[in-house]
C-alpha cells in the first residue's frame, strides 16, 4: 500500500516548459522569470514591491536587516513555528523573546505581546526597552502559523505607538487574509517562502513584499552581494549571495498561475476533515475567526486523549502503520537548546498545544480516495482504541 505523504508538489506541465525555455536560452541564473514571478507576488499580496530571494530563511535575514535590527536588539516572536525565523534573529545578533500562543488559534497571544510591551518594557529616546534585560525592543516578527493569521491589529496599534516596525513572516500563509486583506502587506516588511512543501512551490526561494521603495532597493541590493559596480565588482559594505535564481523564478511563475486552485484545494481538505471527523469524540480542529480567510497549509487536528482513547503520538504510530504520513508540530522553541537561554513569556500554552496536535495529510493534490483512506484510518483507530 503506497504511503499518503504529508505534503507533496504539484507540478505539471507548464513548470516544465518554463524550466526548458530557462535551458534553451542558457538563462539558469539571471533572466526573466525572476521579474515576473516579482510583479506576480506582489500584485497578488497588494504591495508595491516584491524582492525574489534564495530561500525563505534569506528573505528573513533581510528583512530584519532592512528593519533596522542591531546587535544585543530583542525580536518578539512566538515559540510554535519552524526555526528559522527565530535563527534569523540571531543571525543579526540579536535575541528572540518568545510570545506564548493563543489557545484557539495557535498564533502569537497579541494581548500577551502588547502586556510584555506595556507592563515589562520602558520607552526610551522615542524607542522600548526591555526592564529585565535594558535591551531595544528591535521588532516583532509575526509569524502566519500554518495558514493562519495572527491578530495584527494590537500588534500594529503598539508597534506604530513606539517606533517598533513588524516583520511578517508569510511563510506558511500565502494567501491568508486578515481583515479583508492579504497578510505579508501590514508590516514594514513581509515575507514568503517557496520551498517543495508551500502552497505553490518554486523548488526553493523566498521573497520580500513591502510598500517602501527604498527598503526594496537596499534588499535586492545586500541579496546581490551589495555589489556596487558590476564590471569593477567593487563593494562598499558586507552583503549576501541570497538572489533568486531565474530557474526558481520559472517555477514560480507557472505555480502561481495555479494559486487560486492551491487555496481552494487546501480550504476544501480542510472542511472535509472538520465534516468527517466532526462525530469522533476526542478530536477537534481550529475554526476560522470573523474577517480572516485561512489558507490551511496543514489541517491539523487537536487529539484529546482522555476522550479519543490515544495521545496524538500514539495516533501518529497507528497511522504510520497504515501507511499514513502525519506530524507533530515543531518543537516550542523557548525549549529548544539551539535558543537555551532566551526569554520566554508564557509558553504552557504552546506545550499544551505541541503535545496534542497533530497535521494530517495535506497536499494540494491529494484525492478524494487518498483522504477518505486517511479519514478511515482515524476511524479505525477510534475503535480500536474502545477495545
Amino acid at each position: 500500500m503506497p504511503v499518503i505523504p504529508l505534503y507533496a508538489p504539484s507540478v505539471g506541465e507548464l513548470e516544465a516548459t518554463n524550466l526548458a525555455e530557462c535551458i534553451r536560452q542558457n538563462l539558469l541564473i539571471h533572466g526573466p522569470f525572476v521579474a515576473e514571478f516579482e510583479r506576480g507576488i506582489a500584485e497578488f499580496v497588494g504591495t508595491a514591491h516584491a524582492v525574489g530571494t534564495h530561500s525563505g530563511t534569506s528573505a528573513l535575514h533581510l528583512a530584519l536587516l532592512l528593519a533596522g535590527v542591531k546587535a544585543d536588539d530583542e525580536v518578539l516572536i512566538t515559540p510554535l513555528t519552524f526555526i528559522a525565523p527565530a535563527n534569523a534573529i540571531r543571525y543579526v545578533g540579536a535575541y528572540p523573546v518568545f510570545i506564548d500562543v493563543e489557545r484557539d488559534t495557535w498564533q502569537m497571544d497579541a494581548a500577551l505581546a502588547v502586556e510584555f510591551l506595556k507592563q515589562q518594557c520602558t520607552s526610551r529616546d522615542g524607542r522600548l526597552y526591555n526592564r529585565s534585560s535594558g535591551r531595544r525592543i528591535g521588532a516583532i516578527v509575526a509569524v502566519h502559523f500554518l495558514g493562519i493569521p495572527v491578530d495584527l491589529d494590537p500588534l500594529l496599534e503598539v508597534a506604530r505607538a513606539h517606533g517598533v516596525p513588524i516583520v511578517e513572516d508569510a511563510a506558511q500563509a500565502l494567501g491568508t487574509r486578515y481583515r479583508g486583506r492579504r497578510v505579508g502587506s501590514f508590516g514594514t516588511i513581509g515575507c514568503f517562502s517557496f520551498h517543495g512543501n508551500k502552497l505553490i512551490t518554486a523548488g526553493g526561494g523566498g521573497m520580500i513584499v513591502t510598500n517602501d521603495a527604498d527598503l526594496a532597493r537596499r534588499a535586492r541590493y545586500l541579496a546581490n552581494q551589495a555589489k556596487d559596480d558590476a564590471v569593477e565588482t567593487s563593494h562598499k559594505e558586507v552583503g549576501y549571495n541570497y538572489r533568486m535564481t531565474n530557474l526558481h523564478g520559472a517555477v514560480g511563475v507557472a505555480q502561481l498561475s495555479k494559486i487560486d486552485r492551491h487555496i481552494e484545494a487546501k480550504r476544501r481538505i480542510a472542511a472535509t476533515y472538520a465534516r468527517e471527523l466532526a462525530d469522533i469524540p476526542g478530536l477537534t480542529l481550529v475554526q476560522e475567526k470573523p474577517d480572516t480567510f485561512y489558507t490551511y497549509w496543514l489541517s491539523s487536528v487537536v487529539v484529546d486523549p482522555a476522550r479519543f482513547g490515544m495521545t496524538s503520538r500514539e495516533l501518529l504510530i497507528f497511522l504510520r502503520r497504515h501507511a499514513v504520513e502525519s506530524l507533530p508540530l515543531y518543537e516550542p522553541l523557548h525549549l529548544s537548546l539551539a535558543h537555551k537561554g532566551a526569554q520566554a513569556v508564557g509558553g504552557q500554552v504552546a506545550e499544551t498545544v505541541r503535545a496534542n496536535v497533530l497535521s494530517l495529510p495535506s497536499s494540494v493534490g491529494l484525492t478524494e480516495q487518498d483522504q477518505a483512506r486517511v479519514i478511515g484510518a482515524i476511524e479505525a483507530a477510534f475503535n480500536s482504541s474502545r477495545q
